[in-house]
């Protein structure tokens, strides 16, 4: 009986082992991905048959909206003219951030399409999880994230 009872217990040691090596290699897996602004590729979007994700919304960006942060739900219509956002006093969109630079990033318009780049700010311009450094086409209902403030081009 003891032989029994002392095999389970390495068993169960050795089950808890390897439980501890899987949650540190998924921590660093995510800090890393993290610290690169990328994200994993799932395997049913390799093939190359579909983003698999939510739907993206058709047509040309009317309005700038602002999802998330201190000012959620604010509204800006947009014209011919680029937006300028940042903590500077004359940005069209002032943002009340500290992880915010004075002039962080502009959208702009290229035709019909509307396009972010980052002004050297200093915590970088995201748009949906990967890092602005060059001006980058911005699909309608896609997040562009700067700071704690994240913005959407709508309809």
């Amino acid at each position: 009986m003891q032989g029994i009872v002392l095999q389970l217990t390495r068993i169960g040691f050795l089950l808890l082992l390897w439980l501890v090596v899987w949650a540190v290699l998924r921590a660093l897996r995510h800090d890393v991905y993290a610290a690169t602004g990328q994200r994993p590729v799932p395997r049913f979007q390799r093939s190359g048959r579909g983003s698999g994700g939510a739907p993206r919304a058709k047509g040309t960006a009317r309005y700038l909206v602002v999802t998330h942060g201190a000012l959620a739900n604010t509204r800006i219509t947009l014209g011919s003219q680029p937006v300028l956002i940042g903590r500077a006093a004359d940005s069209t969109l002032v943002l009340t951030d500290d992880y915010a630079s004075e002039r962080h990033a502009r959208i702009s318009r290229r035709g019909d399409d509307w396009y972010v780049e980052d002004l050297g700010s200093t915590n970088g311009t995201y748009l949906d999880r990967g890092k602005v450094t060059t001006a980058v086409k911005v699909p309608l209902a896609t997040p562009i994230r700067i700071g704690k403030t994240v913005i959407e081009l709508r309809p």
